[in-house]
């Protein structure tokens, strides 16, 4: 059996190459099975060398070349409305609080259809509407942070470490600075130390210090 191990993302996919498409409603995309069929017949397995998430319009690329592109399928889901935005804001807010997904619109949520979800909806003075649609709700708040970690890591500087944590990397660094006790002027030395031997009566402090 042919095999997919590649995500293609939508502005890369070039339309000549599809072979075939594959509907996936939105946990298929977010896990994708070990095999799947395609709309036209083709059957492939899918080994992708990482987890990755599908979003609609993406294509798996095939061991030979061919790609098959994916589209988001049709789903049962609340379409929810409130009288004003502020209603709408703090039923987005509780459903934040609940792990709900939601595809968040101007004037409008689309989150799944459950007794639960509808329960809740009423609770907040909202309408809710049963449609079925492509579900594409807001990435999870991990998402970001985790692009904020790689961020962090690599645009280290003086600056942006006095304002965070220290990093592993310049513990040793950090740790004296602390055992000096002085205030963020004194560090600021500290850091022009390579600069400035010339300055006697600070470096001659810091030597009483140890």
């Amino acid at each position: 059996m042919l095999k997919a191990t590649t995500i293609v993302r939508r502005p890369a996919v070039r339309a000549d190459r599809v072979a075939d498409t594959v509907e996936l409603d939105h946990g298929g995309r977010a896990s994708p099975p070990e095999s799947l069929t395609a709309l036209g017949g083709l059957a492939f397995a899918v080994a992708l060398p990482k987890a990755g998430t599908l979003e609609d319009g993406d294509a798996l690329r095939l061991e030979d070349g061919r790609l098959i592109a994916v589209k988001a399928s049709a789903e049962d889901l609340l379409e929810v409305r409130a009288e004003n935005p502020a209603r709408l804001m703090r039923l987005a807010w509780q459903l934040g609080g609940n792990h709900v997904e939601a595809e968040i619109g101007a004037d409008v949520l689309h989150i799944p259809a459950s007794p639960a979800n509808a329960e809740l909806v009423r609770g907040q003075g909202c309408l809710a509407t049963p449609v079925a649609r492509a579900f594409r709700p807001e990435k999870a708040a991990h998402d970001h942070s985790t692009c904020g970690h790689d961020h962090h890591d690599h645009d280290h500087g003086p600056g942006h470490e006095h304002g965070h944590e220290p990093a592993h990397d310049h513990h040793a660094h950090d740790h004296h600075a602390h055992e000096h006790g002085h205030s963020h002027e004194h560090g600021h030395d500290h850091d022009h130390h390579d600069h400035a031997h010339g300055h006697s009566h600070g470096h001659s402090h810091h030597g009483h210090e140890h």
